[in-house]
C-alpha cells in the first residue's frame, strides 16, 4: 500500500492506494485483486476486499465502491442514502465517519481528496473518457457547492499508466485537443508514435480550479516491478482478463 504524504498529514482520515500485494487470489489475478467485475472467484475478491478494511481499520460492511461507467458521474453519500446502495458512476463523496470509499483501477487515475475543514472525502475514478468529461473538476464543484475553500482542499493524485507506456492513435489527439488548445501539451511524439500523460493532464484540470494543495505519486502501473494490476499489460500479454487495484480514503 502506497500513501500519499500531504494526506497522511492529517490524523483524521485513513487513505491509501492498494497495489496487487498481499491478497488471496491466483493466476493472473495475483493476489489482491479488489475487481469483483473481474473473472476472478468472487470468494478470493470478497476475502481481499477484507484485506484491506482489516488494513484500514474500517468494517467491510462500510466500505462503499461503485460499478464504474467511464463517466463523469459522482455520488455524494450522507445519512440519507442508505450504505448498501448500488452506485453506477466514477466518483463517491462523503462526510461520514467511519464510512470507506474507493475507486477501483487497472491504469486510469485514482484520486483521492480531503478537505481538512469541512471534514468531506472523495475518491475519483478518472480514465481518459474521464478525464475528457472533466469529472474531478465537477467533484471540485461540488466542494465548492458545499462550502468548501479551495485552500482547504487537498488532492492526491495515485499510481496509473505513465506517459511513456500510453500510446494512442491520431483521433484520441484530435478528440482532446478540440476540447481545449492546450491539452497539445500532454502528448508527446517519439518515432512516429504518440504518448499521453493522463496523470499531468488531471493536474492541470485541478490546477485549473484554483486548487493549489496537489501531490502526483509518480507509479507507472504498467511497469510490472511496481506490483500494480495493469489492463493495457495485460492486453499485450493476450491475458483473458486482469485485476484491479483499489484506492480507499476514509474520515475516522
Amino acid at each position: 500500500m502506497i500513501t500519499s504524504k500531504k494526506l497522511s498529514k492529517f490524523k483524521s482520515i485513513t487513505h491509501g492506494f492498494f497495489d496487487r500485494q498481499k491478497g488471496t487470489s491466483i493466476g493472473i489475478y495475483k493476489s489482491l485483486n479488489c475487481g469483483l467485475g473481474s473473472h476472478d472467484n468472487k470468494k478470493k475478491v470478497l476475502k481481499n476486499l477484507k484485506i484491506v478494511c482489516k488494513k484500514i481499520k474500517c468494517s467491510p460492511k462500510n466500505l462503499i465502491l461503485l460499478n464504474q461507467i467511464h463517466s463523469s458521474k459522482y455520488y455524494f453519500i450522507n445519512k440519507k442514502n442508505k450504505i448498501n446502495k448500488k452506485f453506477k458512476g466514477d466518483a463517491l463523496i462523503t462526510n461520514l465517519n467511519k464510512v470507506a470509499i474507493g475507486i477501483l483501477t487497472a491504469d486510469c487515475v485514482p484520486i483521492l481528496i480531503y478537505d481538512k475543514k469541512l471534514k468531506i472525502v472523495s475518491a475519483v475514478h478518472a480514465g481518459w473518457r474521464g478525464i475528457y468529461k472533466k469529472i474531478v473538476v465537477k467533484v471540485i464543484k461540488f466542494f465548492k457547492k458545499k462550502g468548501s475553500n479551495l485552500n482547504d482542499l487537498t488532492v492526491s493524485i495515485g499510481p496509473c499508466i505513465s506517459q511513456k507506456s500510453y500510446e494512442v492513435k491520431k483521433d484520441f489527439v484530435t478528440k482532446f485537443i478540440k476540447k481545449d488548445k492546450k491539452n497539445k501539451v500532454f502528448f508527446k511524439k517519439v518515432k512516429n508514435k504518440t504518448y499521453f500523460s493522463l496523470n499531468k493532464c488531471v493536474l492541470y484540470q485541478l490546477k485549473k480550479t484554483g486548487i493549489k494543495n496537489i501531490e502526483i505519486i509518480n507509479k507507472d502501473t504498467f511497469t510490472k516491478d511496481n506490483n500494480f494490476f495493469s489492463a493495457r499489460r495485460s492486453l499485450l500479454r493476450k491475458e483473458i482478463d486482469y485485476g484491479r487495484n483499489i484506492s480507499v480514503i476514509m474520515i475516522n
